[in-house]
């Protein structure tokens, strides 16, 4: 059946580093940011062949930032005589709809599988509730994402379920008011790791069961930022 339907949620902890100047005195603090976002989306699958898919999403998103700098807003404020309201317990809910057009390349062999996707997506944000008018307006990100994953078999199981290696990457590139929006235009993460297929064991309902579970370590980078991140994903 042709109907697609994904979702995304997310729960992030930043702690950015700042430098101040009032043209004399510098001082350096930290703002960390708190930030939960969801999106959904419900999309339809039009087959160009036996392994190309192509398919128009619709996407609604939701996402809430919530900062808790406290003492570093205080001095700065004192110091440099700056509003930094938004800093000391400030908060953000944003939502907005948009979609997204992509390109699925799927290829499934008994020695391997590759999976290919060519993504542009294009949302409509809108600053629903805000403590701080230096974050409330409108905004059209938009970006243009190419993802790839390989899949091969190990020789060893797992209880009795085949165990696989796990290569991925991502690229993207940011367009519109995200280009350049916190210094970097575009960002590129490699990943590898291990996958258990779970799918005899039925877990779950017979229209949602759970399929695999992946552990992966990835490490992101782009112009002026890197970093790493090991996960747990799942496929239904």
């Amino acid at each position: 059946f042709p109907l697609y339907l994904e979702g995304f949620l997310g729960y992030a902890r930043y702690d950015p580093r700042y430098v101040a100047s009032n043209g004399t005195d510098e001082r350096r603090f930290g703002a960390r940011w708190n930030n939960l976002s969801g999106t959904i989306g419900i999309g339809w699958d039009f087959p160009l062949t036996d392994t190309l898919v192509f398919r128009p999403i619709f996407n609604a998103s939701l996402g809430y930032v919530v900062s808790d700098a406290g003492v570093a807003s205080f001095l700065l404020q004192q110091h440099f005589n700056r509003d930094l309201q938004f800093l000391d317990g400030g908060h953000m809910l944003a939502g907005g709809i948009g979609g997204s057009v992509m390109l699925d390349y799927t290829l499934a062999r008994p020695a391997y599988e590759i999976d290919v996707e060519l993504r542009y997506t294009q949302l409509r944000l809108t600053a629903l509730d805000s403590s701080s008018r230096a974050v409330q307006g409108e905004a059209d990100p938009a970006s243009l994402n190419l993802w790839a994953r390989v899949r091969w078999p190990t020789p060893w199981g797992v209880w009795g379920r085949p165990l696989r290696w796990v290569v991925d990457g991502t690229h993207t590139q940011y367009l519109r008011p995200q280009r350049g929006a916190l210094g970097f235009d575009w960002l590129t993460k490699v990943g590898a790791g291990i996958e258990l297929d779970v799918a005899k064991d039925e877990i779950g309902p017979s229209w949602f069961q759970l399929q695999r579970v992946r552990v992966m370590g990835r490490y992101l980078f782009g112009a002026n930022v890197s970093g790493w991140s090991v996960g747990l994903g799942i496929s239904f």
